[in-house]
């Protein structure tokens, strides 16, 4: 395993290689990994990894793919080699992520409140108002702190030439915060002599962090708001994170069956009688919420908590009708919703995207689909994507009908570049994989963001989906101080 990185191929310029330059030499921060990675030996490397996936396994740390008729729960793939981010280069992301945020909740307190953004005619209107999580019942009603977006997950990528660019918003119900926390328990078991060897910043305060925000947005005067975790149940995607989290705050895992409203007011079951509930950071979309105002079918909310919501009497976080500012279509527009509200210019810029909605664009996607990526405006896990390099032509095809049949439904985007780091796939093989990088904002009195994040990596040789209902997995990810 001496010469494990020798034979490493960097792809020269087509790709931003994290972990070498151009030339095929180290990078600096990467130097002191690479020197220890080279004094294990095979065996080393197997009996380190047998020591993770013993740790996930006792953990239980899992994920659902739905569609698997083998099974429902998978191990999280997780793969040995950490990504490392200098704080110089951690800095520019931070500045431009809480930027970035703090655009996007002016921007759906105006949207809720004043529309101002759209009489001046910044956004089409009707992407906005026929936007599919434009929530009309919450127009009028103001959170509490006036916040929107409590948890973010956006995703940053580096392009060619190792610009931090952001991929989408994710302002709903983001995910992966769980494994990114195990991750790092994982690798301080294998490889606890590294962490003597970097100034690796700590992440381990993020539940209790995440409970600080919530309490924070309690519209009770109690010194120890009740907060509660509101989990579709045990089949959904994430519910090793719901229940993770629950369990690190401190606080108790619900379903809708466990709450009750009562004149306005939401209680949770207990078998001591109805306890108040004054935060419930939800899990469940908007949708399933309600079943008086959504979805008259769901089993998952609570009939009534809307209008509790409206009175003031719970929080709930993420707010409802976030997901505008999740919309991918709005998404292209956030350069102009930042400059707009806070007259700046953006610090992390979006990757160029092309609206179907646009007679213009619409021919040029149409003309391009074999080099384009093709996403809906509101899916998420990488379902239902055209990766137009690696479709067939009855693939575009149907694509280019559906497109057509909807163009409000689709954006477009070039093939990027995804920066490669260093992976192990099929278990032992080396070998260069994507990645991409989700860190986490929290938004209370104030927004803070977290030194870290999940990185995602394709581990599929030559695949640019980093998603883990995709064949992705992740890595640890280092913010060090030099």
């Amino acid at each position: 395993m001496r010469h494990l990185f020798e034979s490493y191929a960097t792809c020269g310029d087509r790709f931003f290689d994290e972990i070498m330059n151009s030339e095929g030499k180290p990078r600096e921060h990467y130097e002191t990994m690479i020197h220890r990675f080279g004094q294990f030996s095979s065996d080393d490397i197997k009996a380190r990894r047998q020591i993770i996936n013993m740790f996930f396994r006792n953990q239980g740390i899992t994920f659902t793919v739905y569609g698997l008729k083998e099974g429902v729960e998978k191990i999280f793939p997780f793969d040995l080699i950490p990504r490392i981010i200098p704080s110089r280069e951690w800095e520019l992301v931070e500045k431009g992520l809480l930027q970035r945020i703090t655009a996007l909740n002016e921007f759906l307190s105006d949207i809720y409140q004043n529309q101002k953004i759209l009489k001046d005619k910044v956004i089409p209107p009707e992407l906005v108002l026929g936007s599919r999580h434009f929530r009309r019942e919450f127009v009028g009603v103001r959170p509490p702190l006036g916040v929107y977006i409590h948890i973010t997950g956006s995703d940053i990528i580096r392009d060619a030439k190792g610009k931090y660019l952001v991929l989408e918003d994710n302002l709903r119900t983001p995910s992966g915060v769980s494994y990114m926390l195990q991750n790092r328990q994982a690798m301080k078991r294998a490889f606890p002599v590294l962490f003597d060897r970097y100034k690796v910043r700590p992440i381990e305060n993020y539940p209790q962090e995440l409970l600080r925000t919530l309490q924070e947005i309690s519209p009770s005067n109690s010194a120890e708001p009740n907060v509660v975790l509101l989990t579709p149940g045990i089949y959904n995607s994430a519910y090793f994170e719901h229940s993770f989290l629950a369990l690190q705050m401190g606080v108790e895992l619900t379903e809708g069956k466990d709450l009750v409203v009562d004149n306005n007011k939401v209680y949770k079951r207990t078998t001591r009688g109805l306890q108040r509930v004054d935060v419930i950071y939800r899990r469940v979309d908007d949708d399933f919420l309600d079943p008086l105002v959504f979805r008259a079918d769901s089993k998952l909310g609570v009939a009534g908590l809307i209008n509790a919501y409206r009175k003031g009497n719970v929080a709930l976080a993420n707010a409802i009708g976030t997901g505008i500012a999740d919309d991918k279509v709005i998404y292209s527009f956030v350069p102009q919703i930042i400059k707009y509200y806070l007259g700046e210019d953006p610090i992390l810029e979006n990757v160029q995207t092309w609206l179907p909605g646009n007679p213009k664009e619409l021919k040029y996607i149409l003309e391009n689909l074999d080099s384009l990526v093709v996403k809906p405006a509101n899916e998420s896990g990488g379902y239902g994507m055209l990766v137009g390099p690696q479709s067939t032509l009855e693939e575009r095809e149907r694509f280019a009908e559906m497109i057509v049949a909807n163009p409000r439904n689709y954006i477009a985007q070039p093939t990027i570049s995804l920066s490669r780091h260093p992976s192990f796939y099929n278990d032992a093989e080396l070998g260069p994989c994507h990645i991409d990088l989700r860190p986490y904002v929290l938004y209370g009195k104030s927004p803070v963001m977290l030194s870290g994040g999940l990185t995602r990596v394709a581990l599929k040789q030559g695949s640019l989906v980093v998603n883990s209902s995709q064949g992705g997995g992740s890595k640890d990810t280092w913010v060090i101080d030099e």
